[in-house]
């Protein structure tokens, strides 16, 4: 039995999942099948965030300094990290392990990201990694399966956590992943890896189901592998808070439901976003 403060916790991060269902619902019910993240053509454990782009359009302001809003707390710009090592430490406090997806979810091998390198999409929607950008203070990818058995094959899950200067280089980055989206609804991952028919929504904070962060953004589409077969669905889903983009990206594969894909995306993503805010928001008086 908890005290009073981890009861807080507790529901707090049942509230930040049931939102963040509602935003997957929403989304989902007009893409087909799953969608798009995590994966760089030369790495296992990539992140789908790109770097800079020069004729990325700018992002809209978003939340100036949060709202009212319960669940996304207003930002503490005094916690903002301002050294690699403040954001290597931050992230650290972030990211999550298997647990945080439930008791079937395993690490894979390689299991964490070279945090000196980057994903980028390239002018053929193919996956590079490059140098991390000048917009980036530190970046994390961790990879996670659900083993196959039972009749159903294994399912991939990647968790990313990038931490910025400020909330102005976290909202270009979500502004690219929907330039990306555009520009390459066709993507290849790696040798024999690729995602196909993506669609991606984004949605300001009090946008349509986005009660939960400043700006969220999920993405659908199939999966096709030469090593897990296919098309599976695809699902990637981002939240911002300051400074911080948080993601899950989740690979189906036969037996595996969108609404199972959804649910450990969703928990995952919120428990991320929760602890970005404990670390990052202002306490209440």
């Amino acid at each position: 039995m908890g005290g009073p403060a981890t009861r807080r916790r507790s529901s707090a991060l049942r509230a930040y999942g049931c939102a963040a269902a509602g935003l997957f619902l929403l989304v989902g019910c007009t893409a087909d099948g799953s969608a798009k993240g995590g994966a760089a053509a030369t790495t296992d454990a990539a992140a789908r965030t790109p770097a800079a782009s020069p004729g990325a359009s700018t992002p809209g302001a978003g939340p100036a300094d949060s709202t009212a809003n319960p669940l996304v707390p207003p930002l503490d710009e005094s916690k903002q990290p301002k050294t690699v090592a403040e954001a290597r430490a931050l992230l650290g406090r972030i990211v999550i392990t298997e647990a945080a997806f439930g008791p079937e979810v395993v690490r894979s091998t390689p299991f964490e990201s070279d945090p000196r390198r980057w994903p980028v999409l390239d002018e053929d929607c193919v996956w590079q990694t490059a140098g991390l950008p000048d917009d980036v203070l530190a970046t994390s990818t961790r990879s996670f399966h659900i083993p196959a058995g039972n009749g159903r094959g294994r399912l991939r899950l990647n968790a990313t956590v990038t931490v910025h200067h400020d909330r102005r280089e976290s909202a270009w980055e979500t502004a690219r992943a929907m330039e990306e989206v555009l520009r390459c609804p066709g993507q290849k991952l790696r040798e024999g890896e690729e995602l196909k028919n993506l669609w991606g929504g984004s949605f300001y904070l009090g946008e349509q189901a986005n009660g939960w962060t400043e700006d969220a953004f999920s993405e659908t589409g199939e999966y096709v592998s030469a090593q897990d077969g296919g098309p599976h669905r695809y699902t990637w889903s981002q939240a911002q808070f300051g400074p911080v983009t948080v993601a899950i990206a989740a690979k189906g594969a036969a037996g595996f439901t969108q609404e199972d894909m959804n649910g450990l995306a969703a928990q995952a993503t919120s428990r991320m976003l929760l602890q970005a805010k404990q670390e990052l928001g202002k306490e209440a008086r």
